[in-house]
């Protein structure tokens, strides 16, 4: 009989079989679905992998920064931040100690002063319904010292996000050739847009960093995993040949005259005659750098403007015919008029002066004398001599924009027009190029701004100096063109008596130009013309050459003269070996500046009262913002020296017997409008002595 085998069954439940089948199901619906899917429960599956893959950051070299000839900074990055303020109860954990804003009317009260908005404006900003808010424009891009005049308020809710911003210390100083640098939207980079900044820009910049490394599908830098880093290079520091104190004597000038008459545009420049390099130029309209509030042109009038120069080109055309034997300073022609063709070429104001010599003629810029001399020389002598002096091409100085200026007649009448500086075309930085000729004996010398570029290592890299471009004169012509010019400025019948200074010998040629109107005709009328004036000092031996050149002046010429002469006196007395006529001075009585910058008050005072010297305190602070004159700068005994502090509120001193320079530096130091009249030492001040200055009203200052 046959044994039946045990066979043992399992019975599956029939739920958890349908359950297997579905999950199985779901599973490849699932694969399914990311097969053909970009995206999965709102992530993108090709940028989910790509971030889980080496990324690369980027470590931003810091720009480095300008100064000036002194070592005084110009440009620099600093830390810059932005206010924010955080709204939500949300962010407070305890109630003892409150991360949120709580009480809005006290910040936003407390906040104002600091930061320049409106307590309605701030607290229409923290009475929104949101997480956190900007307190902006106000609380963007504030400095270390606004953000810790916050941090002492202890306002709860109030927080900072911090980046960095291009910082230019002295705002509006020669902003056309300093330029200004700004952060890209899209990056943190910082990008040179206009002059020194923008024309070496890949210098300042350096070479940005990087750093690589590995990230996981959510962004986030994977742990304990290797990274290839690659360090900046900062930026190199470049050092320009500006000299802060004659810069600010230019800027201040230009100033001044704006406040007391109008005028279209004005340039005022100054460079080392001897090594060309360029010491100040300022011009109007100017601009503040950090802000740039009022800028009006992103051209720098010392290159860029480019305009008939007048009767300034008579010194050149005059040396043209002495180079090439024609000229006879002796030898007399007829004043009143001379005809070129069909055309009569008068003087200005058609002015006669019967038989004059032609060294007469030019003290007196006669526009007849210089048709004279152009007749003889021909139109190729005078277009190459012209030419051999740099005009009708570009200087080669490191700004951008610089544009060549025309040299370019043909016909009689138009070689005529050029030797009076008509019908042609030159920058102001050509006439400093050229002027450099006269002050070496006929060697002219190349302007240039940048003294030295100093890498982050310390090592320089480039070295700026005197430059000649050639000799276009001899000696015997230059010494008499300087004899002329200075007849020019101390001759009776000379154009240029109110450019006359007392601490030196200042020469020069005035001239006035048309220009034409957008008809390309020539404009008619009172003031309708550009007043220019080209000059050196001391005559003996001429350490700078000065142009000066201004549309559409409408106020006394006898006034424009005397402010550039003030420009002159001030220079000559901060350099006491520039005059061979001046009294020998005893040494010991001369006292070499220190820098008083972020000092104490009360230590910088007693200071100077030791070393015999007269501190101007500006304003109620105790710490110094500003100076001047700045450090290195050597001074005499009894010297006034202006230390202008960190709190705004003035009181009027004593100015009795203050010189013009002297007013002119302290209404320039806090930014008061001043109008001077007369000529000497101050007599009368229209704010009374040790009153609060309100800034309503204009200072009116008289001098006697």
């Amino acid at each position: 009989m046959r044994r039946k085998k045990n066979i043992q069954t399992i019975k599956v439940n029939k739920v958890i079989l349908v359950g297997i089948l579905f999950l199985f199901g779901a599973i490849i619906a699932r694969l399914v679905i990311i097969g053909i899917s970009p995206t999965i429960d709102g992530i993108d599956l090709r940028v989910f992998a790509a971030n889980r893959n080496t990324t690369r950051e980027t470590v931003f070299a810091r720009r480095g920064s300008i100064f000036d000839t002194n070592g005084e900074i110009l440009a620099q990055n600093v830390n810059s931040y932005t206010v924010i303020a955080f709204l939500s109860p949300r962010r407070t954990t305890n109630a003892n100690m409150p991360r949120h804003v709580v009480d809005k009317h006290m910040t936003a009260q407390k906040l104002s002063p600091i930061i320049n908005m409106s307590e309605e404006r701030i607290l229409e900003l923290l009475s929104r319904n949101s997480y956190q808010v900007e307190l902006g424009p106000g609380g963007r891009g504030i400095t270390d010292v606004k953000r810790n005049a916050i941090l002492e308020l202890d306002l709860p809710g109030i927080g900072f996000t911090e980046s960095f911003r291009r910082h230019y210390k002295m705002g509006n100083f020669a902003p056309h050739t300093i330029g200004f640098a700004i952060k890209d939207q899209d990056s943190e980079e910082i990008t040179g847009k206009m002059g020194i900044e923008a024309y070496f820009n890949d210098i300042l910049k350096g070479r940005d960093g990087f750093t690589e490394f590995q990230r996981d599908g959510h962004g986030f830098r994977i742990p304990n995993t290797p990274s290839i880093n690659e360090d900046p290079v900062a930026g190199s520091d470049i050092y320009l040949t500006l000299d802060n104190n004659i810069q600010f004597l230019v800027e201040s000038t230009i100033s001044e005259l704006r406040s007391n008459f109008n005028f279209e545009w004005m340039t005022l420049s100054i460079a080392n005659a001897r090594t060309g390099a360029l010491l100040a130029s300022g011009a109007y309209p100017n601009f503040n750098l950090n802000t740039l509030e009022d800028i009006q042109s992103y051209l720098n009038p010392l290159v860029s403007f480019s305009y008939e120069p007048g009767s300034t080109m008579k010194t050149f055309s005059w040396m043209a015919a002495m180079e090439h034997g024609f000229y006879d300073g002796s030898r007399t022609f007829p004043s009143r008029m001379i005809r070129v063709g069909d055309y009569e070429v008068w003087n200005n104001n058609r002015d006669n002066w019967g038989d004059i010599t032609f060294d007469e003629g030019f003290l007196r810029s006669s526009n007849v004398g210089s048709v004279f001399l152009g007749n003889r020389l021909g139109r190729s002598r005078l277009r190459d001599y012209y030419t051999s002096l740099g005009f009708g091409e570009k200087t080669g100085i490191s700004l951008p924009g610089e544009l060549p200026g025309v040299v370019n007649f043909r016909w009689d009448i138009e070689v005529a027009n050029a030797t009076f500086g008509q019908g042609l075309t030159t920058t102001p930085i050509q006439n400093l190029q050229a002027l450099t000729a006269i002050a070496n004996d006929g060697i002219m010398v190349r302007p240039f701004i940048v003294d030295r570029i100093v890498d982050e290592n310390g090592k320089v890299t480039f070295q700026g100096g005197r430059e000649e471009v050639g000799r276009v004169a001899s000696k015997e012509t230059t010494d008499k063109i300087r004899e002329l010019m200075h007849g020019v400025v101390y001759e009776p019948a000379g154009t240029g008596r109110g450019y006359r200074p007392e601490n030196t010998t200042f020469i020069g040629k005035t001239g006035t130009a048309q220009f034409t109107g957008p008809n390309g005709e020539y404009v008619t009328g009172e003031f309708q013309n550009i007043r220019s004036f080209a000059g050196m000092f001391p005559k003996e031996n001429p350490q700078y050459v000065l142009y000066l050149s201004v549309k559409r002046y409408n106020g006394p010429l006898s006034v424009l003269g005397r402010q550039i002469a003030s420009v002159v006196d001030a220079i000559a007395k901060q350099d006491f070996g520039i005059n061979e006529n001046y009294v020998e001075i005893d040494e010991t009585r001369l006292i070499r500046l220190d820098n008083y910058i972020n000092r104490s008050v009360e230590t910088t005072t007693n200071k100077l009262n030791e070393l015999k010297l007269q501190p101007i305190i500006l304003g109620s602070g105790d710490r110094i913002i500003n100076q001047f004159p700045l450090r290195n700068t050597t001074v005499i005994e009894g010297t006034k020296i202006f230390l202008l502090t960190n709190r705004r509120e003035f009181i009027m001193p004593d100015v009795t017997s203050w010189s013009h320079n002297e007013i002119r530096t302290f209404c320039s130091l806090i930014n008061l409008e001043c109008h001077i009249e007369g000529f000497g030492k101050v007599i009368e001040a229209s704010i009374p002595k040790d009153t609060k200055i309100e800034f309503e009203a204009p200072l009116i200052i008289k001098l006697g």
